[in-house]
């Protein structure tokens, strides 16, 4: 796309737009804080609609940042771009940015199940003996981290150092919403044979709110296995990511520049995201547009 964006993310491409920001998702994909050289198909499209598929469901429950999807409603200098844009924009409100990721574990997994296997805790967070991979919690659980900069590394932290960074009654407000929406989530989609094993949020305050912002419950912010087949003690089948992480973690050594990823690897991801889109909306995934122009 012609236009430079304000922000560059790992993901998201952000343009201001005075008293509005324009999300742009493109089919970039980052693994072990790496954004890998290759792009997965309609990725950015498949993450904006299910966001927004959340963010109108939990309505009620939580206010959130969006404004619009629609094409109709993009500022005028973006109108040009309106086909590579369909689908995977969302104009969004502005808000403060609370520099804290919001983490909820519901299953043993990750790095939460390196720390266990070291300490028997996961942030700090004392849980029962005897779990083992993909173990179900007794309770869900919030394990902040810090935001960091693009090329860092996120640092998983303890509630009360997330009390110290952000004050006492924000990580409460924090710690709250995180644990009633991860609730909401699994619950429904226990319903359609998905568990969220965990899942990543951000907040920011709008009008002095609390507000949900960025995206929801993607397979790139969230561990989603399929219900079917499920059993503790080894790494589940996923809808998420995980299948690049896979590969990468076995091709490999973390070193340089990340490798080129192969066909099958990038057609077997875009499938499980359109899967994960089409398991949840509980639509078949067809893009806005079948032909996108080039960014």
């Amino acid at each position: 796309m012609g236009l430079r964006p304000d922000s560059h993310g790992k993901v998201r491409d952000i343009y201001d737009c005075k008293d509005r920001l324009l999300m742009v998702a493109s089919d970039r994909i980052s693994a072990y804080d790496f954004i890998l050289p290759d792009e997965i198909p309609h990725k950015g499209e498949i993450l904006t609609r299910i966001s927004a598929f959340w963010f109108e469901r939990f309505a009620g429950l939580m206010p959130n940042h969006l404004v619009s999807c629609d094409v109709a409603d993009l500022p005028e200098e973006f109108k040009p771009y309106e086909d590579y844009l369909a689908g995977r924009f969302m104009l969004v409100k502005k808000a403060q940015t609370v520099p804290i990721e919001c983490i909820v574990r519901g299953y043993l997994t990750g790095s939460g199940k390196k720390t266990y296997d070291a300490d028997g805790t996961v942030c700090g967070i004392k849980l029962p003996t005897g779990l083992t991979e993909a173990s179900q919690l007794p309770e869900p659980i919030f394990t902040p981290s810090t935001k960091a900069a693009l090329g860092d590394h996120d640092e998983n932290i303890s509630y009360e150092r997330c009390a110290q960074l952000v004050g006492d009654d924000v990580a409460a407000q924090l710690r709250d919403a995180s644990l009633a929406i991860y609730r909401a989530a699994a619950e429904y989609a226990a319903t359609r044979g998905i568990i969220i094993a965990d899942t990543k949020f951000e907040f920011g305050f709008i009008d002095g709110k609390l507000t949900l912002i960025d995206e929801c419950l993607t397979p790139d912010s969230s561990r989603f296995w399929p219900a079917q087949g499920y059993a503790e003690g080894h790494v589940q089948p996923s809808y998420d990511k995980q299948y690049v992480r896979d590969w990468l973690s076995a091709n490999w050594d973390m070193t340089g520049e990340p490798p080129r990823i192969p066909a099958n690897v990038i057609g077997g991801t875009s499938e499980r995201y359109q899967e994960a889109f089409q398991i949840i909306v509980g639509t078949e995934f067809k893009p806005l547009k079948e032909t996108h122009v080039t960014a």
